[in-house]
């Protein structure tokens, strides 16, 4: 254990940029936390009608280029200044949320919202373009942190930090899931808002803690981005990486089959070992001449094993809504808040009766008599869309009356409609999801206060372990099971202890080892494993929603497989923690000792 000091006391500007981030982090989850509800609702219901696979890879590729840009954003920043490249983030972010519930408008302008593959793509560029926004204000928010922190309160400052994010990341999906009720537009239209609320704190109480922007030393934009390219690795690396990232996302999305993708891969990889042959390692080289070089070794290994926490980290919020909807049984939950009154069951599990009385009247011309179990499957995912999860029994009783009856009345089917909505509504998946930042919201700063003392490798294992089991208790709330609810309350809350004990303490290690010059480049640069994470977990949610858990009725295996995924990482972390980290505390040690 380390000795306790005296912390420093935080300034203005560390809570500013606090304030800044509960916005933003407003915006982004009222989004994400019902996108892939809404990406995948049915287009009468106001969604986009998109499969799983389409979700998944839209999930992966957009959030992996938020979390990738950062890279240059991060660098851009040190150079130019934090308080410029805020006011550039939302301009760009605010009218981006807003034309992000448009892409039905336009798909309609450019020919017709029921193209799906024109659709898919109008939303990918708006989606895109958030991604921008948010990738230039990531580094900066995280880099100012660092900046008004020091070895005394760094740890307690990341986790109020950390804290702060998940109350933006709590209210984001309340207000989210409340106005998705009225309209899906709603949702873009607040997270505009929140958006636009932070030109406030940035024009009239930030204040710059970077000096290189008005300084006489200022790098020119060729050393800035010479800089960013130096920490992960050359040119010439690059030239294999990215095109070996860019044909994963093309065979996640489905658009070419996974075989010749990887021949194409392995073919690119060998040309590229051949053609280092034929290189030099002076750097003063021309660019292609040079031979593929890694940037800082332990730090790049670093970001990949990180990559495993974050792929097992995202499906709480890209697969979890979506399974909660479709494969857990939550009138547990709807039971139990009943205790607080009818108004607050209608808030938490809202049903809207008269599309459900409509959907039911269309379903019931469309099938007449009901027979076979895919029959019935494809009526009960329908009607999940709507908030009630009704037995498959009552599904063939209620649609064979229904046919042997005739045209039903309207009164007839708000009848069925209004006893479903008071037999089988469910609660919203968001706000089941929102227990994880509700958890982090109250406990963050204990749970940082407590493993403040111990080193952040050690840490850094327990809570991806933690994180990864909580991830793995997904399979148990499976099914019609009597408290499906209560179990995958359980199952977010583990998650969010084991999340509440990484996180922080994964951005923390980066903010250690960075060159006081050079904080938010590097904050920059870990974000690489988030965007890694995105992109792996995307595809894996995709893949795994699809055929094990719609295909192949196995949603359990899908969560085993997204726990493992953490345990792998955790044990590489172990692994690290052993042979790497003491090499690099020496080196830093040599270096400190150098100086003084």
């Amino acid at each position: 254990m380390a000795e306790k000091v005296k912390r420093s006391k935080f300034p203005a500007t560390f809570f500013v940029a606090n304030i800044m981030e509960i916005f933003e982090r407003m915006a982004w989850y009222g989004f994400f936390a019902v996108s892939s509800l809404y990406m995948t609702s049915p287009v009468k219901e106001g969604g986009l009608g998109f499969s799983s696979i389409q979700r998944g890879i839209l999930q992966g590729i957009i959030p992996f280029l938020l979390y990738m840009f950062p890279v240059i954003t991060g660098a851009l920043a040190d150079r130019y200044g934090y308080r410029r490249t805020f006011m550039v983030a939302f301009a760009i972010m605010t009218p981006a949320y807003f034309l992000l519930g448009k892409a039905p408008f336009f798909a309609d302008l450019l020919g017709s919202a029921s193209d799906q593959q024109l659709l898919f793509w109008i939303f990918f560029i708006f989606f895109l373009f958030v991604a921008v926004g948010a990738a230039t204000f990531k580094p900066v928010v995280v880099g100012t942190v660092a900046r008004t922190t020091d070895e005394t309160n760094k740890g307690i400052g990341f986790g109020i930090f950390y804290m702060i994010v998940n109350i933006g990341g709590f209210v984001g999906p309340l207000v989210a899931g409340y106005v998705r009720a009225i309209s899906w537009d709603l949702v873009f239209v607040m997270s505009a808002v929140w958006i636009a609320l932070n030109f406030i704190p940035t024009i009239f109480f930030y204040k710059e803690p970077t000096t290189e922007s008005t300084s006489g030393s200022k790098r020119s934009l060729k050393k800035v981005l010479t800089d960013a390219q130096d920490v992960l690795g050359n040119g010439r690396f690059a030239l294999i990486v990215v095109p070996s990232l860019i044909l994963l996302m093309i065979a996640g999305g489905g658009w070419v089959g996974w075989v010749p993708v990887l021949i194409i891969a392995l073919t690119w990889i060998a040309i590229n070992m051949l053609w280092n042959t034929r290189t030099t390692s002076d750097t003063n080289a021309p660019w292609f001449k040079q031979k593929a070089k890694i940037g800082n070794g332990p730090f790049v290994l670093y970001l990949l094993i990180l990559t495993g926490f974050w792929a097992s980290f995202n499906q709480i919020f890209i697969t979890m809504p979506e399974y909660i909807r479709d494969f857990v049984e939550t009138s547990d939950l709807v039971q139990l808040s009943s205790v607080f009154g009818q108004g607050f069951v209608n808030f938490i599990a809202n049903v809207n009766v008269e599309s459900l009385a409509s959907t039911i009247g269309e379903l019931a011309q469309k099938h007449g008599m009901v027979e076979g179990t895919e029959e019935v499957k494809q009526i009960f995912f329908q009607l999940v869309h709507l908030k009630v999860r009704v037995p498959e029994d009552v599904i063939i009783q209620t649609f064979n009356n229904l046919a042997a009856t005739g045209a039903p009345s309207t009164a007839t089917l708000m009848g069925i409609a209004e006893q479903w909505a008071d037999s089988y509504r469910q609660v919203n998946p968001e706000y089941i999801i929102n227990l994880d930042a509700g958890s982090i919201i109250i406990f963050q700063v204990l749970v940082s206060t407590i493993i403040d003392r111990w080193r952040p490798f050690p840490v850094l294992v327990v809570g991806t372990i933690v994180a990864a089991f909580g991830i793995g208790l997904g399979a148990i709330s499976t099914g019609s099971l009597a408290f499906g609810g209560l179990l995958a309350i359980v199952s977010i809350v583990v998650f969010a202890f084991g999340e509440m004990i990484a996180s922080p303490k994964s951005q923390e290690y980066v903010a250690r080892i960075a060159p006081g010059d050079k904080v938010a480049l590097f904050m920059g640069y870990y974000f690489v494993s988030v965007a890694l994470g995105n992109l792996f977990g995307g595809i894996l949610s995709g893949w795994g929603y699809e055929k094990l858990a719609r295909e192949a009725n196995k949603p359990e295996l899908m969560w085993i497989v997204f726990g493992f995924v953490g345990i792998l990482t955790a044990v590489a972390l172990l692994i690290y923690n052993k042979t790497v980290v003491p090499k690099l505390e020496a080196e830093k040690a040599r270096i400190k000792a150098t100086e003084g």
